[in-house]
């Protein structure tokens, strides 16, 4: 077996292709797991941040012109960029530029999606692309761009949206489409609180993933007509696609697989999505490989040591199943059950957790049991200590997601002041 990972080569298509990554959504619904990052920049699978998977699925497509769009609370996330992703050669026309918002125009901030690309029109036309394609930086997904350009630069479609099947009830939080035999849109709703079904399936809708591919001349033409539209919310999903429906080339890309069965993509927008999503990644064959040496997720990896796993006494024995556990980590006669241990954290003796997620550096001292939750990074989790077992009692400390009972704790619910503002 090989010793390196070999990705996909750039195509005459790709070369020709611009990525912005729209990076600077606040990501409210995360709670206080954005209350000091942009939801981009939140740890994700025990190694990662969420933007990593966006951002090496543009480099395993072969398209290596990206630039990242920022802005709320951006310092952790251009941090990462930084460290994780200067392996680009922008000699050669590679690169991952960060394009903060700067009040270019008129000394205001991105004022939405739309606003935040026409804000660097001129960045854009200075790399002179044939197609720009549009990204959500807060998705988990595998996909390979460089199909769904081959798709759009074929059908000769203005643009082409990324779709994917959802149950309705979800589909209220998304763009909703209708579209034709030929995968015309014929309809886009953005957020509609009545789903429209699809035909044959009552319970689905058909989702916008954020994905958007333009042709550039319509894109810069669309661009200014929406900053010239003083009812516009400076929005693709609410303004500029549905605006360009009825008389213009808009095209769908279902994201299935051959078997016309959808792939795996998440919003991980809440809490319980972003538990759920990350716990996704302990199945015995979990829907998203990252262990799929053709597609690897690329990140900045710090130096630790491996993962480490001490005692073996009845009652104290350093173990994980069904769990994801990674470098930098002790277990020290601790038991982990279908659960994501991140980078560097030390869990004591006679603890136990269960079906949770731990982001980076977190410390759980002795005799705690934590379940069903998510702790936040840097967090020191006092000996003792009991979490997901007494609703009453969780509600009273920490963040507790109202259907799904997840637990949400962060060092400041325990205290600990990381982030000091005066």
């Amino acid at each position: 077996m090989k010793y390196y990972t070999e990705t996909k080569s750039s195509s005459a298509l790709t070369r020709k292709t611009l990525a912005l990554v729209l990076a600077g959504g606040e990501g409210s619904r995360l709670k206080e797991l954005t209350r000091w990052r942009a939801k981009p920049a939140v740890p994700f699978g025990g190694k990662y941040r969420i933007v990593d998977f966006v951002l090496s699925n543009c480099v395993n497509s072969g398209i290596h012109k990206i630039g990242v769009l920022t802005q709320y609370k951006s310092h952790s996330l251009i941090r990462h960029i930084q460290r994780a992703w200067s392996f680009m050669r922008y000699e050669i026309g590679e690169f991952v530029e960060i394009l903060p918002a700067q009040q270019r125009i008129d000394k205001d901030w991105y004022k939405g999606t739309a606003d935040a690309l026409y804000q660097n029109l001129d960045i854009m036309r200075r790399h002179s692309p044939e197609y720009v394609l549009v990204l959500g930086g807060d998705h988990i997904y595998s996909m390979d761009y460089s199909k769904m350009l081959m798709e759009h630069a074929n059908s000769g479609a203005d643009v082409t949206i990324g779709c994917i099947e959802v149950p309705r009830e979800e589909a209220k939080g998304f763009g909703v489409m209708s579209i034709d035999e030929n995968l015309r849109i014929t309809k886009f709703s953005e957020k509609p609180s009545n789903p429209e079904p699809m035909p044959g399936k009552p319970d689905m809708a058909l989702a916008s993933m954020g994905i958007y591919i333009f042709s550039t001349e319509f894109l810069y033409q669309k661009l200014i007509e929406d900053s010239d539209n003083p009812n516009s919310s400076r929005d693709f999903g609410k303004d500029i696609i549905p605006s360009v429906i009825d008389d213009q080339y808009v095209r769908a890309y279902p994201f299935v697989d051959h078997n016309e069965e959808p792939l795996y993509w998440r919003d991980v927008g809440t809490v319980e999505s972003f538990w759920k999503a990350n716990l996704d990644l302990c199945t015995v064959e979990p829907e998203l490989n990252l262990y799929d040496r053709d597609w690897p997720i690329w990140t900045y990896q710090a130096q630790y040591p491996p993962a480490k796993f001490v005692f073996d006494d009845e009652g104290r024995r350093g173990e994980a199943i069904d769990s994801m556990v990674s470098g930098g980590c002790i277990i020290s006669g601790a038991r982990i059950k279908r659960s994501v241990i991140s980078t560097g954290c030390h869990i004591h003796s006679y603890s136990l957790i269960k079906d949770s997620v731990l982001l980076p550096r977190v410390e759980v001292g002795r005799n705690c049991r934590i379940q069903n939750a998510v702790i936040d990074k840097g967090t020191i989790i006092p000996p003792g200590t009991i979490i997901g077992e007494d609703p009453v009692a969780d509600a009273e400390r920490f963040y507790l997601e109202p259907e799904s009972g997840i637990v949400l704790v962060t060092p400041d619910m325990f205290g600990q002041r990381l982030h000091v503002v005066r």
